[in-house]
């Protein structure tokens, strides 16, 4: 029988931290995992931890790496400064973990680090029941594009890019695998649970009305030469023929004409009315993928933490402090209610929230933390904040922001 148990401290010393965590772990009754995950503010230094944690365990699975502002579990918020373990045992499962530097060629890195997760958990040339991954912000699609050549679209992804502390940006995101802690990398994990998992992937977000047709995107790319036209990439330059800002500032009642000319950081207006791209309809009702802009580029475009291709047909969203507080709770009872046996076969699972999110719901951040306690009916779970989720959307691997991932696993 799988069995599952969390683990958390807080406090702004790691070794302080590290000493509640062992006292944890020994209190868990959990000696050998099949799986270990590691979450942690990037307060703490992630190879300090990874070591601590592979003296404890010197042979386990171990995936994780940053969230934003520490952790939660069934015990509730952990807040700045905290660290969780999710702990999986399971001895008639199958995992294994792989871990590397993401280099020129994204697609082929993934794809060779599956091969060696599944080769770690024994399996090789299987397919896993999940992917889970962790990795670094920026080539997400080309991740899930790689492990697609192995899986095709047969198996679901899970996963959360790794996020740094406030005003760090992406220089503060650290990667945890078996042999240490990366940055600018990928973790990749297989999974086989011998009691079967339940998946969810949502947002918790609305269409506002107004959308329009991308008709230029480009990419910034290293070096002089400033932007380069493209089919796909993470700055969309025009909508319907006008600059992108323009008409997603018109979109917003205006709300960003005085930002046009100088540009910069549009975070704090973009959180709670991101875009959004309909990827499949689902019985007439059409299914979005989040796409959070972060700034107004010198050409008066958008940039943004997802890709976005040309002719995509691309809504403005709205959100509400509530709806979101009540959504994360929701996307983890669905995952449950997914497992093989039902809700009632829950042993525990694992909630991936954006970090945008969080930050959005302010001091309701406690109550949305203790809706996914009730809804898991207080069994054990691990949560982050992450700068970028990755799940299924009817059958479809994909990356998105602002979005909820939770796994439920069964007995």
């Amino acid at each position: 029988m799988l069995c599952i148990r969390s683990v958390a401290a807080a406090a702004p010393d790691t070794p302080v931290v590290l000493d509640r965590l062992a006292a944890g772990i020994a209190a868990s009754g959990i000696a050998a995992p099949a799986l270990v995950v590691a979450f942690h503010d990037g307060v703490h230094d992630a190879a300090t931890l990874h070591a601590a944690l592979r003296r404890q365990f010197p042979r386990a699975p171990i995936i994780g790496g940053t969230s934003c502002q520490g952790v939660m579990t069934e015990r509730g918020l952990h807040g700045p400064g905290s660290a969780g373990l999710l702990l999986i045992e399971d001895a008639r499962g199958d995992y294994g973990v792989a871990a590397g530097p993401l280099g020129e060629d994204a697609e082929a890195d993934a794809e060779a680090l599956l091969h060696a997760a599944l080769e770690q958990a024994g399996c090789p040339g299987e397919l896993p029941e999940l992917i889970w991954v962790v990795q670094a912000p920026g080539r997400e699609e080309a991740v899930i594009a790689g492990l697609r050549r192995a899986v095709g679209q047969h198996c679901p992804i899970i996963g959360g890019t790794a996020a740094g502390r406030l005003g760090e940006g992406e220089d503060g995101c650290r990667q945890i695998g078996p042999d240490g802690a990366l940055a600018g990398g990928l973790v990749v994990a297989a999974l086989i649970p011998s009691g079967g998992v339940g998946l969810a992937f949502q947002g918790g977000y609305e269409p506002a009305g107004p959308s329009g047709t991308v008709t230029g995107v480009g990419f910034d790319i290293d070096g002089p030469g400033g932007v380069v036209t493209a089919s796909a990439g993470r700055h969309i330059l025009s909508i319907d023929g006008e600059p992108a800002a323009r008409v997603y500032s018109r979109w917003l009642g205006d709300a960003l004409d005085a930002r046009l000319a100088a540009g910069g950081d549009i975070l704090t207006e973009s959180t709670m009315h991101p875009l959004a791209v309909e990827v499949v309809q689902a019985g007439g009702v059409p299914q979005y993928l989040l796409v959070h802009p972060k700034d107004i580029s010198a050409e008066g475009g958008l940039t943004t933490f997802a890709t976005v291709a040309q002719g995509s047909r691309i809504h403005v969203m709205r959100g509400e402090r509530e709806r979101l507080v009540e959504r994360v709770g929701r996307v983890t009872a669905q995952a449950a209610a997914r497992l093989p046996g039902g809700a009632g076969t829950l042993a525990g699972g694992f909630v991936i929230c954006c970090a945008g999110c969080m930050l959005a719901v302010g001091e309701r951040l406690d109550d949305m933390a203790q809706g996914v306690v009730r809804r898991m009916d207080g069994r054990p779970f691990l949560g982050c904040f992450t700068f970028g989720e990755q799940g299924e959307i009817l059958g479809r691997n994909v990356h998105g922001n602002l979005m909820i991932a939770a796994l439920a696993l069964g007995r």
